[in-house]
This record gives structure tokens, sequence and C-alpha cells, in this order.
């Protein structure tokens, strides 16, 4: 150490005096004898004092968790008045905009970075995934660094949980990556109209906890939400105009979530059918069945595809969801004598041993056809799905399994052995249903974190692990069968853990290190 004149933190020259430089890092880990500077800077002092230590840090406490971090010793970061964010790439631009904004930093584009700022670089062979990144805090700087715009983006979600509630972002390295590849929530908006600055604020939410699909379930047979061109006729009163629409999917591809629509059919068609009662499907008796089309009729099929092709080129995204769930001539014990033309039409198309679930099937063959040259990856609900015919479902369908409880139901195994990929949806731990209608209970996310994986597709019994690629995520989703029951503050609300609970599971494979408590008071403290 040595004698003679130093300048001080504060500036002044102390001419032979022994001085040291303590740094006391707002929010560090210092011991209670550090007093705290009054101005946030760094402090000094005139007598001789022991070098600063700082303890070996902690992984940062998120929702949803890291997946690695590398310890260090140091002050970490949080976000000072001086404090920027710079990026390496201008397509990086967007995200980091977004950070300086929520962080109270400046955003100082393509720049070197320096003390206390924020950095965001796209570093090829980065992560191992287009949705991993690496977050290094170190020399009171933040590098987060990742192969695509998406892992950077998880990055600063991570710096911003890491620093709210007035805390810091801990000393080291984090390296993270998801679990699982789809992350959804899905909202029935054709049974409850939600205001379009609803739908964002949930967004928003989705961003920061790392989701990455929004579905749309925008028709069925109470209501038909969204503006069209093609068959103005059939829309609700009460819906998203287009330009909404476009405001939805910006603000969502801002915070790297898909919005994958659903126009379900040839059941769930309601609304359609009342404007146009001639594809109403009846039975053998004259007697209508709600809410389906009658197949076997090509105008049927010719007005659900101007649907098709308008909203496929209203909504960008690379998902969409098909529907074919609850047709309800295929809940019945003999199909083929309760609708007469509709077994008729599929020994026509089939031949002599074609059965109604033939035709089915390839009614969402056919609908799956329109939405391909979209280049869209698509899915469609389990009950969609039939053994046994002479018609199978293409082989590139997603299944989205939700229940076990249809007519000839399928335990999700079945697919999977067949080499289907599945989407986890299911009704006992995911369903959020207004009125809570049949046998359905509002979901808790203590149940859901305590109990649920994605391995567990149908009711509380998992599958094999071996079939674990090939469950590609999962979708909470809420239903709207009693609108009236909850307010969209109620809807809001209760979802709020349910959501975070379902991520943590879909994020981090492992069993959760907090107990039930403590995870809720981490959401307490994240936001």
């Amino acid at each position: 150490m040595k004698r003679g004149p130093v300048v001080a933190a504060g500036g002044a020259v102390v001419a032979g005096a022994v001085v040291l430089a303590v740094v006391v890092w707002p929010g560090g880990d210092g011991g209670p004898g550090d007093p705290p500077p009054s101005d946030g800077k760094s402090a000094s002092s005139p007598s001789p004092s022991p070098a600063r230590s700082y303890a070996l840090s902690k992984a940062p406490a998120t929702i949803p968790s890291v997946r690695e971090h590398t310890a260090a010793r140091g002050p970490g970061w949080r976000p000072a008045e001086n404090g920027r964010v710079v990026v390496r790439d201008e397509d990086l631009a967007d995200e980091g905009r977004l950070l300086a904004g929520e962080l109270k930093l400046t955003y100082a584009g393509e720049d070197d970075p320096r003390q206390g700022d924020v950095e965001l670089a796209l570093t090829s062979g980065e992560g191992a995934g287009p949705e991993s990144y690496t977050l290094t805090v170190k020399n009171r700087r933040v590098r987060i660094a990742a192969p695509a715009e998406a892992g950077v983006f998880y990055g600063t979600r991570t710096l911003k949980q890491e620093v709210g509630g007035d805390r810091t972002a801990p000393e080291g390295v984090v390296r993270d990556r998801p679990a699982k590849a789809q992350r959804g929530f899905m909202l029935d908006i054709a049974r409850k109209h939600f205001d379009v600055g609803w739908i964002e604020d949930r967004i928003r939410e989705l961003g920061d906890l790392k989701f990455n699909q929004l579905g749309l379930h925008f028709s069925d047979d109470q209501a038909f939400r969204i503006e069209s061109d093609s068959h103005p006729e059939i829309v609700s009163t009460d819906h998203l105009t287009k330009a909404q629409v476009r405001r939805i999917l910006k603000l969502a591809e801002s915070r790297h979530i898909t919005v994958v629509p659903e126009i379900d059919s040839p059941g769930h068609l309601g609304a359609v059918i009342r404007q146009h009662p001639a594809l109403q499907l009846r039975d053998a008796r004259g007697i209508a069945t709600r809410g389906a089309v009658d197949i076997s009729k090509p105008a049927a099929a010719e007005i659900v595809d101007d649907l098709l092709e308008e909203y496929g080129e209203l909504f960008p995204g690379a998902s969409w969801h098909l529907g074919a769930d609850e047709y309800r001539a295929l809940t019945v014990k003999d199909p083929e004598a309760s609708y007469p033309q509709l077994a008729a039409a599929a020994r026509e198309r089939y031949g002599p041993d074609g059965r109604v679930q033939d035709l089915a099937t390839g009614w969402l063959n056919d609908r799956a056809d329109v939405m391909r040259s979209y280049d869209k990856k698509l899915k469609a609900w389990n009950d969609g799905f039939f053994r046994g015919g002479i018609a199978e479902a293409a082989d590139d369908l997603e299944v989205a399994y939700w229940t076990g409880k249809e007519y000839g139901a399928r335990e999700p195994v079945e697919y999977l052995r067949a080499g289907r990929k599945l989407v986890n949806y299911n009704d006992e731990y995911l369903y959020y249903v207004l009125g809570q209608p049949n046998t359905f209970r509002y979901p808790t996310g203590q149940r859901i974190y305590e109990n649920w994986t994605p391995l567990i597709l149908r009711g509380t019994r998992p599958v094999s692990k071996e079939y674990d690629d090939q469950i590609l995520g999962g979708t909470f989703a809420v239903w709207c069968d009693l609108a009236g029951s909850q307010t969209q503050e109620q809807v809001a609300q209760g979802i709020r853990m349910p959501l975070r609970a379902t991520v943590q599971k879909l994020w981090d494979p492992r069993e959760p290190g907090l107990s039930w408590a403590g995870f809720v008071k981490l959401a307490d403290e994240t936001g």
C-alpha cells in the first residue's frame, strides 16, 4: 500500500495518509458494518480498514427459475442513473429500448459498454438453442448474449426480475434455456369478449414470464369475435377489429410471442350456422345438432375455407389450431344410423367400408391442406383423431391433448407410440373454466406447482419419460363457458399464480427449489 497523495472517492487529495477506497454497491452483499453512502456513490475511509470482500453470490431468484448459475464474488449490478443499454447488433434495438425504459436507463444504441451498462449481443454458437441465453454480471456491467433475438429478450426478462423490488442482480454467469419449446396461454374470446387493453396486459405478463404462445379461440357457438371481410354477417356485435388484432400482433411480436388462432370446426360453429341455417347438421329425425355443420355439404367447407384463408393472411405466426373437437355426430352410439347423409358421403369418398369418422378425418385433413399454403405448423384437439378408420389424420398434425372424457377416448400413450407429437392441455390441471360447469374446478397454482409436470397429459398419471421429447410443451387455457361468472379483472387475478406455476414447470424440468409459500412470496417481489 503506497503512502503519499491519494485521490479519495469524493475527489479530495489526502496527503500523507493511508486511504482505502471502499466501494459500497447499492443493494450489495456488504456486512452490517458497511455505512451506506449518502450520495449512492463510492465512499472512502480516512483510516486503515480491511480490504472489502464479497460473499460468493447466490443464484438469482426468478420465475421461472434459471437453469444454471456460476457463482462469483463481486458487488453485483443495479440500475444507476447514468446507466445505459447498448447493443452489438441493430436487430436488438427493440429489446434494448424496452429494457432501458423498464429500468429507467438510457438507450445508447451501438456503443462500447462502460461501467454500469447493460450490453446486448447476438453471438453465433452461444447457448443451446434460439431461446437460450447467457447473462454475465461482472465488473459492474451486465452482458446478455444469445444466438437469436428471443434468447436475448429472455435474458432481459431475467435481469428485470433480478433487480425488481430494489434487489441486486448477483455476480456470476447465468446460462439458461427452456425445457419445452411451446409455453402457451389460450384465451376463449368467443364466449366472452375481452377488451383489447386486457389482452395486451396479458401479453406483457406472458412475455415477462417467458411464455411464447398466445392462443385465441375466437369462433364458437356463442359468438364470432374478429372482424371479417369475407363473411361480415357472422361477426358478433362485441368483437375485435382487424386494426385491434394488428395491435395485439405487434405487441406480441415485441415480446417474442406467437399468436395461435383457432377457428374450431366442424363443431363449435353455432355463430356461423345462425346466419347460414342450411349448413346445420340434422339427424335422421330432422333434429338439429347443436353447433355442428353438415360436412356432407360442400357449402360448409366453402365458408370455413373462406374464413381460414382470410385469417391465415391476418395472422402471420407460424402456428394454427384447427380445432376438430366435439363433433357431435361422433358422440352418439351409432353415427351411421343417426346421420345417414354423413354415412352416404363417407361411402362415396372412401368406399363401402367408409364411416362417419373417416369423413370427419377427411374434413380435418382438407382444412389442414388449406392452411399449409400459409406455411403453418398445425394442431388439433385429441378428440379429432380417431383409431381404426380408413382415413388417418395427417402425420404432421400436433395433438393438443386436453381430455380423456371423449367418446372412444384414447390414452395419450396411443398417440405417442404412433410417433405423434403432443402438446399438454390437461384439463385436470390447466383448464380455467368460468363458472366451473360439469366437473371442472378452478385450477390452483399450488396444485400445478406441486403435482403437475408436462408428462402428466391426462388425469394425474404421467406417461413414461421415454416420451418426453415428443411432448412439445403445454398450454394453460381459459374457457368462458359461463361467461358472466367472472369479470375480466377476476380472471386476471385468478390465473396469476397458475400461469407462474405452469411456466415454471415448462421452463425448468427440475423439482422446484422453493416451497409453495416461497414461490408466492417471490411472485409478489418480482411482479
